[in-house]
């Protein structure tokens, strides 16, 4: 089997409604569907985490043309120079275009043995996999903490979900402090209620909140102040445990914080890389869980690594439920009683819903990549946080 060509087609995922996050409005994401086609007609499906690298996915899939997808190692060596030198360059996006690429060749693998993805991995360890449910405060819809608990309700009563995690991003502690009181009183003691700051927090104000609310029986507090430094001195307040999207396991590991890296595969260089970051993160004692936002391609290998891997144990990041539509079929994912079911066809076991792909394409070229940094108080400026 050989690589006659790929095709990276950018796609907008909308939310239905935007999430205030440090940066703004977060409406959606945008992303790169990977398509690396051989002459057995077989389709590797792989997902870039941003659109930033579509050029360069599709100058990589020009030197792949001829190669054998099965050898993921002499594909790597065609477009990436040594690791080392990816990870100390000044732009280290290289190694995200060959992730979305090689998650692709990970699916014609299976594909070309006729074996799910977590076969190929060692087998899997359970058949479900947990995923929280999101909470935040979204423009013309949950903007106060009482229609925050309203929202976790809903979704308790729907669907039984447990498992909650959420931005209270507006600048303001008192809020937060409101919001995970009133949270945890509604939700009772056995619900997980886990935070994400995205950076907001002052060191000095992030102490005050953690202090506030340590007693509401925080799971996990993700990247509540700017550094992995910070987050060690935040640490001797605090018994919160953290995580961070920030994948430099040295760091973390040296200072004792964060307790878990929560990343896309494809940022780490692939599914090969990532389960070796997560054994890393195993031998090491730092959690590892996945991150949200992301269409049915890459959330089917999340499924199937977590599967196949015992050291996730913690619920992955989910925005399931407000993604309003997917590129795959039956997209996108939704979870029942926390849990999302392991797909069991030959590689990630998804195929795509190419009039779907087509739709959120079109809505890509019509509108642009989806702006994460857009404030309707500061038109034309930054939002600047942290307010505290």
């Amino acid at each position: 089997m050989r690589i006659t060509g790929l095709k990276a087609t950018p796609v907008n995922i909308p939310l239905e409604a935007p999430l205030w996050w440090s940066g703004g409005l977060y409406p959606g994401t945008s992303k790169v569907i990977v398509e690396v086609r051989t002459d057995q007609g077989l389709v590797g499906l792989g997902e870039a985490p941003s659109t930033d690298v579509l050029g360069t996915i599709e100058a990589m899939g020009q030197r792949l043309i001829g190669q054998d997808p099965l050898d993921i190692a002499a594909c790597e060596s065609v477009c990436l120079p040594p690791w080392q030198i990816v990870q100390n360059t000044d732009d280290a996006s290289v190694g995200k275009a060959f992730g979305a690429i090689e998650i692709g060749l990970w699916d014609l693998r299976g594909k070309a043995w006729q074996q799910p993805l977590h076969r190929l991995l060692g087998g899997k360890l359970r058949d479900r996999i947990p995923f929280t449910e999101y909470f935040g405060f979204r423009q013309g819809r949950e903007m106060s903490p009482e229609a925050v608990v309203e929202h976790c309700l809903a979704m308790r009563e729907a669907h039984g979900s447990t498992f909650f995690e959420g931005k209270l991003i507006l600048g303001d502690p008192l809020l937060e402090i409101r919001t995970v009181r009133l949270l945890r009183d509604a939700l009772g003691p056995q619900a997980m209620i886990r935070l994400d700051s995205n950076m907001q927090w002052s060191l000095p104000t992030a102490i005050r909140i953690l202090r506030e609310i340590e007693p509401f029986d925080i799971r996990n507090y993700e990247d509540p102040v700017a550094t992995f430094e910070e987050m060690a001195a935040l640490r001797r307040h605090s018994a919160i445990p953290f995580s961070s999207h920030v994948a430099d396991l040295r760091r973390a590991v040296a200072l004792g914080t964060p307790d878990t890296i929560v990343v896309n595969f494809a940022v780490l260089g692939g599914i090969a890389r990532a389960i070796r970051f997560i054994g890393a993160c195993e031998a090491m004692g730092v959690g590892f869980w996945c991150y949200s936002g992301d269409t049915g391609v890459c959330t089917a290998a999340y499924l199937h690594v977590s599967a196949a891997m015992p050291w996730i144990r913690e619920p992955s990041q989910s925005l399931f439920r407000w993604q309003v539509g997917d590129v795959i079929e039956g997209g996108p994912f939704r979870q029942v009683d926390n849990m999302v079911p392991v797909p069991d066809g030959p590689g990630l076991g998804v195929c795509l819903d190419h009039e779907a792909l087509a739709h959120w394409h079109r809505h890509f070229v019509d509108h642009g990549p989806l702006d994460h940094f857009h404030d309707p108080a500061l038109p034309g400026r930054y939002r600047r946080l942290p307010l505290h």
